[in-house]
This record gives C-alpha cells, sequence and structure tokens, in this order.
C-alpha cells in the first residue's frame, strides 16, 4: 500500500476517529456498548455498510443528479443496512436480539451518510474504499474497547469469559446509560491528554477538536442564554 493510501486508512484510526474525534455514531456507541461483543457486532454491521456505501456512491458519483444525491444516499445506504439485517438474522441471531433496532437504525448513522457526501461522491474508488476500511475499523475498534471497558468493570467479563471468578455483584452503573456516558468521557479525556503530550514533546501547542474543547461551550458562563435569542 503507498504512503498517500497508507495515511488515507490510518487517519480512521485516530487523527480522525468517527467517535473520539469527529464525534459520530455517538447514539449506537452510547447504546449498544454494554459488552465487547455487543460493539464488535455493531461495529463489523456498520463497516459492511460503509464499504458497500463508498463503493457504490463512489462508482456512480458521475451519474448521480446533485440536486438528488441525499435521498439517493440514502437509498443505497438502506439496501445494504437491509442486507446487514438479514444476515445477522440468519446467521447470528443472539447479535440480532441483542443490537435489535440499531441495525435498522445504521440508515441514519452519520458516519455512514458523512463519507458518503464529504469523501465517496468527491474521491476515486480506490481512495473510497480505504477511507471506509479506515473509518470502519476505527469505529469497530472503539466500540470494542468502550463495551470491553463496561463489560469488564460491571462484571469481571470480557466476550462473556469470567476473567475474574467469584464476582457476584455487578457494577450496574457503567451497565446503564449514565455509565456510557462516563466511560466515554474518560476514553476522551486520555485521548487529549495523550495528544497533548505529544504535541508538548515536540514543542508545539496543542489544540483540541472544537467538539472536545471546553473552550468553546458556553454554558457554564451563561452566555448561550444571550445568543439562544
Amino acid at each position: 500500500m503507498s504512503e498517500p493510501l497508507r495515511q488515507e486508512f490510518s487517519k480512521g484510526l485516530w487523527r480522525e476517529n468517527p467517535v473520539l474525534v469527529l464525534a459520530l455514531g455517538l447514539c449506537p456507541t452510547l447504546a449498544v456498548t454494554t459488552s465487547m461483543t455487543n460493539g464488535m457486532g455493531m461495529g463489523l454491521a456498520t463497516m459492511f455498510v460503509l464499504f458497500g456505501s463508498n463503493l457504490t456512491v463512489s462508482s456512480l458519483r458521475s451519474v448521480i443528479p446533485k440536486k438528488v444525491r441525499i435521498p439517493c444516499y440514502i437509498v443505497i445506504i438502506a439496501t445494504f443496512v437491509t442486507l446487514v439485517g438479514m444476515i445477522t438474522s440468519a446467521y447470528f441471531p443472539a447479535i440480532d436480539d441483542a443490537l435489535g433496532i440499531f441495525i435498522p437504525l445504521i440508515v441514519v448513522n452519520c458516519v455512514v451518510l458523512g463519507r458518503s457526501e464529504s469523501f465517496a461522491a468527491r474521491n476515486p474508488l480506490g481512495r473510497s474504499l480505504i477511507d471506509a476500511l479506515g473509518m470502519g475499523v476505527g469505529f469497530t475498534v472503539t466500540l470494542m474497547a468502550l463495551g470491553g471497558a463496561r463489560e469488564f468493570f460491571a462484571a469481571g467479563t470480557l466476550f462473556d469469559y469470567q476473567i475474574i471468578p467469584g464476582w457476584e455483584h455487578e457494577f450496574m452503573l457503567l451497565k446503564l446509560a449514565p455509565g456510557a456516558f462516563i466511560m466515554l468521557g474518560l476514553f476522551l479525556a486520555l485521548m487529549n491528554w495523550h495528544n497533548a503530550r505529544q504535541a508538548r514533546r515536540q514543542g508545539r501547542t496543542y489544540k483540541p477538536p472544537a467538539e472536545m474543547n471546553c473552550a468553546h461551550c458556553k454554558l457554564c458562563t451563561g452566555d448561550w442564554l444571550k445568543t439562544s435569542g
């Protein structure tokens, strides 16, 4: 793989990670990461749809009229979501039951639609496929890490296998919605700390992404009341 394609792939793993940097796809990220298995299932399902939609949109980018491009993208994405839903229902019923409505909701996942609109529609097939793989792998690894952390600290298990014997009472907070927000916040804090540390070592100033930078939030100061109308 050439250096430009390698960089295209690696950006989804860290520099432009869909969850930890771009803050996309947070609904399934918070909802289904109660276990590592669920995180992996959701990530792989999304990666399949992302790969298929990028492939199709990039191949047809010169044919799809600009005025109806978004409806066309949604139809393409919905087709691949239907396929992945049928596959999981037929061959992975446990995963299908665990993920439930969140498999059909991949249709409106901002990661998938965003890559179709901002990348696949503007780039050739090869780069679009590499972009889909990088973003898909980054999304999957992040969901698995979140699910694994929540599962381990809640029950001492990973992939439903008991890592710590004798764990009798689950720490239910991490199984519930507040636990998902807490764990995601810890992940974001750790990533920003690492990036700031790397920047100091290189003698430069680290600027957090706008979505993750407290300086861009006016909630604490009350200024949002003046601009909210």
